[in-house]
């Protein structure tokens, strides 16, 4: 089975062997870092490995350059990673989460498409609609498979990682994934302060989902994201957010929906407002 789609059901998971596919729990808390961990240890699709947001997914030594809450990981150590995980190029890898993607599975999804990876997908409606299924679980750690040398590169070009360059993009083009009242600056319960990157379009991550904590339908999310974006061309997109996280879900969103070719600010609001000097915008 071929993961060339950015989306694959519970159903169809299951009909993977381990053998066939790499399943990675993205599990993540921000408020409790540590219970993610805990519940995948507690039960998981069978097989799965488990990343952290925190330790595998970004550097956290890193926030300091200004690169934002979740700073992207070193290609060495995310090298380190994937070996740890069995991983070796052209692998299928699906990853998943319990919040339909959006902490971290997407991440993940992005990060493995930054290094030129294809067969990557994340699991529509994450641990809950495996459950949901009645499909097996098992608890502990999964075993482990033969680590194997990875060696891997970022493709830039698939992301905006220069500040001065972002107000050139932003009018139209950049999308900003975090919730209404965030973008509008009207509370900030994270970072330094509220508002907006002046020009900056909003479409907050959540409206990405139906009611079952799936993903709309392809042709639901093509209307909506053109809606907002109108006349713009999809491979001039920049996505942000608050870290960098939520913002690869719209990413998955507008890949789902057809509109291919969009790219990532990865330090997004919170590397955005680490200088004091660069303007926000309110309302």
């Amino acid at each position: 089975m071929s993961l060339t789609t950015p989306l694959i059901d519970a159903d169809s998971l299951s009909r993977l062997t381990p053998h066939d596919v790499l399943i990675v729990d993205c599990r993540f808390d921000l408020a409790d870092p540590a219970k993610g961990e805990r519940e995948y240890l507690d039960g998981h699709i069978p097989g799965a490995v488990y990343a952290s947001l925190d330790r595998d997914l970004s550097d956290l030594s890193r926030q300091a350059e200004g690169l934002g809450r979740h700073p992207l990981p070193l290609e060495s150590a995310l090298a380190q990673s994937l070996s740890r995980w069995g991983w070796q190029p052209g692998m299928r890898v699906v990853s998943y989460d319990a919040a339909g993607g959006a902490l971290a599975a997407a991440r993940l999804w992005w990060l493995l498409r930054l290094i030129g990876e294809k067969h990557v997908a994340v699991l529509d409606g994450g641990y809950a609609a495996w459950q949901a299924a009645g499909l097996p679980i098992e608890k502990g750690a999964a075993k482990a498979r033969p680590a194997s040398k990875v060696s891997l590169r970022f493709d830039d070009r698939l992301m905006l990682l220069d500040h001065a360059a972002l107000p050139e993009v932003a009018h139209g083009a950049l999308l900003d994934a975090r919730a209404a009242p965030r973008y509008r600056g009207e509370v900030e319960p994270l970072d330094r302060v509220g508002g907006h990157v002046p020009g900056a379009l909003n479409r907050p991550f959540g409206e990405n989902l139906g009611s079952e904590g799936c993903f709309k339908p392809a042709t639901q999310l093509r209307d909506e994201f053109l809606a907002v974006l109108g006349s713009t061309a999809p491979s001039s997109v920049v996505h942000m957010c608050g870290s960098g996280v939520t913002a690869c879900h719209n990413l998955l969103a507008m890949e789902h929906a057809g509109l291919h070719g969009s790219r990532l600010y990865p330090p997004s609001w919170s590397g955005w407002v680490s200088d004091p000097a660069r303007p926000v915008a309110k309302g």
